[in-house]
């Protein structure tokens, strides 16, 4: 080859080798581009996530905060007799139901037996409709089903297709999940009656046949009445239906406070070992409310009824950290009748830390109540506060 075509060959060569090198360069830039561009749409997908992040937890603080707001801002708007007459869960009276609720402003209406024993399906919707419909703020619709020896629905085999079986029945039968199935069926017919505040679970630790209680609980050492007591109050919630523990701070084996005066002198300590506990473990499962006895606790108040008690509703909130409603046992048993007249059974309660009173002489001690606040006897910062946990418990219901 001369020298010609050895100059062409590597002047072609060297071509190639820079065409080459050229491709290379390219190829390595473009490489480079796609990383960074990956590299600034991670970057714009992780701040995009964190706005997101930042903006749902925004939401959801703003979201538990409207409520409150609006209920607080409700409360400016009503009137004394207003605001009183939600503190009142009254059983409904044997006569002019529909004037009374007006006129009282009522927070709620409890249903008894005699209440269920002679309607149908369709009047007793009916009925309760008509409840709601009459007032102005929509009401706690109360009934405390438990099941075995307190039935007051189930008893009517209009209403339903049997009467329901006491917590010791359905364990025998079937263990915890008979519990919660039971517990899910009641709150479907208690929902579909329009009954949103179920007045159980019974809370009360008692292993003793003979006691008072005992038929009504699930009849097992503190342990077992926490898992009772837990799984009942997980599925109500589920449903939208209220829960209620009761009776704080326990019966344990006492007697009956429905017929007479009723002290316990157990220690504090003991309580805490074993009667907190299932209260402890339905507030920590979401309770919206507990109900208090009339039992006289000597360890903690031996002047007075728990029901009318400040220390045991100060134990309540400040050692069990309980934040929802607390309610009365009804304020005409004679655990309480005996001890203080009813005319002033109310606002006792009330100036104890209750929010909720169950009454049936609403029409003496709803005035009393009210010319109380006038006199600065019960502050109303202490009553609108009461009026807040009852019309937020409401709100939690999807009433409001």
């Amino acid at each position: 080859m001369n020298k010609k075509g050895l100059a062409m060959g590597l002047f072609l060569f060297l071509i190639v080798v820079a065409m080459g090198g050229m491709k290379w360069v390219i190829e390595q830039q473009k490489q480079q581009t796609e990383e960074s561009a990956v590299i600034q749409q991670s970057s714009s997908r992780d701040e995009t996530k964190e706005e997101s992040s930042a903006s749902q937890e925004t939401t959801s603080t703003s979201t538990q905060e409207q409520p409150e707001e609006a209920i607080a801002e409700k409360i400016t708007t009503m009137s004394l007799e207003e605001k009183v007459g939600q503190l009142f869960f009254v059983r409904v009276p044997e006569s002019n139901q529909i004037e009374e609720l007006q006129n009282y402003h009522f927070g709620g209406y409890l249903l008894f037996g005699r209440d269920t024993e002679n309607e149908t399906a369709e009047s007793l919707k009916q009925k309760i409709s008509d409840y709601q419909a009459a007032s102005a703020i929509p009401l706690l619709i109360g009934m405390d089903e438990e099941g075995g020896t307190v039935t007051r629905i189930s008893r009517n085999p209009n209403l339903t297709d049997q009467r329901f079986l006491s917590p010791q029945q359905l364990y025998a039968q079937g263990g915890w999940s008979a519990i919660e199935e039971d517990t899910a069926k009641k709150a479907g017919i208690l929902k579909a009656y329009g009954i949103n505040a179920g007045l159980f679970p019974v809370a009360d630790v008692s292993t003793d046949p003979q006691s008072f209680i005992y038929d009504r609980t699930i009849g097992m050492d503190a342990q077992g009445t926490s898992a009772f007591v837990e799984r009942v109050v997980q599925v109500l919630q589920k449903h939208h239906v209220g829960s209620t523990l009761k009776h704080f701070p326990g019966y344990g084996n006492n007697r009956d406070s429905h017929v007479e005066i009723v002290t316990d002198d157990r220690p504090l300590s003991a309580l805490r070992e074993t009667d907190f506990l299932p209260f402890a473990a339905g507030i920590k499962a979401g309770a919206d409310s507990i109900l208090v006895a009339h039992t006289i606790v000597n360890s903690i108040d031996k002047t007075v009824p728990a029901s009318i008690s400040k220390p045991v509703h100060e134990l309540l909130r400040n050692e069990l950290h309980f934040k929802g409603v607390i309610m009365t046992d009804d304020l005409d048993m004679a655990g309480l009748s005996e001890f203080i007249p009813q005319k002033e059974a109310a606002l006792q309660a009330l100036q104890a830390g209750n929010d909720l009173v169950i009454s049936s002489t609403y029409q003496e001690q709803i005035p009393f109540v009210v010319q109380a606040v006038e006199d600065g006897r019960y502050l109303e910062a202490d009553l609108n506060a009461s009026v807040k946990r009852v019309l937020l418990w409401k709100e939690a219901l999807h009433l409001l």
